[in-house]
């Protein structure tokens, strides 16, 4: 495998990486926005508020957007694969 050859299957992988992580942080930065805007208006000084919510949406978002990350994976693996194949 030539440099470009390298270069182009690293940028495909760090761009799958970002499609498959990026529902799960953007929902978890999302919530954790919202339970600290809810503690600063509240006055609700309690560190351990925000990891139940964030959990259970990040737990919801990861039901709902499974098949798009395998999706994402799986066509990564198959465009690695063909260039193995390939030569």
């Amino acid at each position: 495998m030539t440099g470009p050859e390298t270069l182009d299957v690293a940028r495909d992988a760090i761009w799958t990486i970002v499609v498959v992580s990026g529902p799960l942080m953007g929902i978890g930065l999302l919530v954790g926005v919202t339970v600290s805007l809810f503690q600063a208006l509240t006055q609700i000084q309690e560190q351990t508020l925000v990891f139940v919510p964030k959990i259970v949406a990040m737990f919801l978002t990861l039901l709902i957007a499974l098949p798009f990350m395998a999706d994402a994976m799986h066509s990564q693996m198959m465009r690695i694969s063909s260039r193995i194949i390939g030569g």
